[in-house]
């Protein structure tokens, strides 16, 4: 830091297990990338092309060079492992990966309907090549899963070989852990943090006061995902109370 404070809440440090700070990249360009990771490399412990805009990104080995060479780990969209699966192509997936020497890949099932043991067995096998973080809930507003599908789907996942879960929300925030006002389902997150240890969870949370909600709820160490580039430092301040949002949690530390 540039200078001391003094009740600053210990953050963990890279690379970490827990307090991650999970950034969705939908587009940025070479430039704007070398620029983020300027300024929010630090702060930024992993990297998602959303869903599947790697596809269609140009330059996208310069891209993903970039985060590379800055130790920034980068994966798949969710919905690109989808998109493979539903027209059956799990094994040029599996070459996908490979081709872009893909240290990691989420295993999800939001935009279409697969069988829980068979995207289990998609763990299996991923985790045998890759580090897999799997996602649970989906991207339909109209889902919603009671409290105990969810720890029993987390579990499962886990016990198949996810390294991490990921509690849905969409880059709007607005499904799955959340209601459609983007309020958080607390009810839902205290059921599942009876079972689910915390440092296995990375709450997607893409608006500032669903992530204030969990910094106050778990600490500044909590795992958060689906961070706009531009929202990394900010949300660092929250972690660190020394913002408006977070200022008067920490000071008794």
């Amino acid at each position: 830091m540039n200078y001391p404070l003094n009740n600053i809440p210990e953050r963990t440090i890279k690379p970490r297990n827990s307090g991650i700070t999970m950034v969705m990249d939908k587009g940025l360009s070479l430039r704007q990338v070398e620029d983020f990771i300027e300024v929010g490399g630090p702060y930024t412990d992993i990297v998602k092309l959303g869903w599947a805009t790697s596809f269609v990104t140009p330059n996208l080995d310069e891209k993903l060079k970039l985060y590379r060479a800055a130790g920034i780990p980068v994966y798949f969209g969710g919905t690109l492992f989808e998109a493979f699966i539903v027209r059956n192509q799990f094994d040029d997936y599996r070459r996908t990966l490979d081709k872009y020497q893909m240290e990691h890949a989420e295993v999800s099932d939001g935009s279409i309907e697969i069988e829980h043991e068979v995207k289990c067995d998609y763990i299996r096998k991923l985790s045998e090549q890759v580090t897999v973080i799997s996602e649970v809930g989906s991207k339909d507003v109209t889902k919603i899963f009671a409290p105990y599908k969810w720890i029993k789907l987390m579990n499962a996942e886990i016990e198949a070989g996810s390294w991490k879960v990921i509690a849905e929300a969409r880059e709007s925030g607005n499904v799955g852990i959340y209601r459609d006002s983007g309020e958080v389902r607390q009810g839902l997150v205290d059921e599942i943090l009876t079972q689910i240890p915390e440092e296995k969870i990375i709450w997607e949370a893409p608006q500032k006061a669903q992530q204030v909600w969990f910094i106050k709820l778990i600490g500044a160490n909590v795992s958060l995902g689906n961070i706009a580039p531009a929202e990394v430092i900010p949300l660092e301040t929250l972690r660190l109370g020394i913002r408006s949002d977070t200022f008067d949690h920490f000071l008794n530390l």
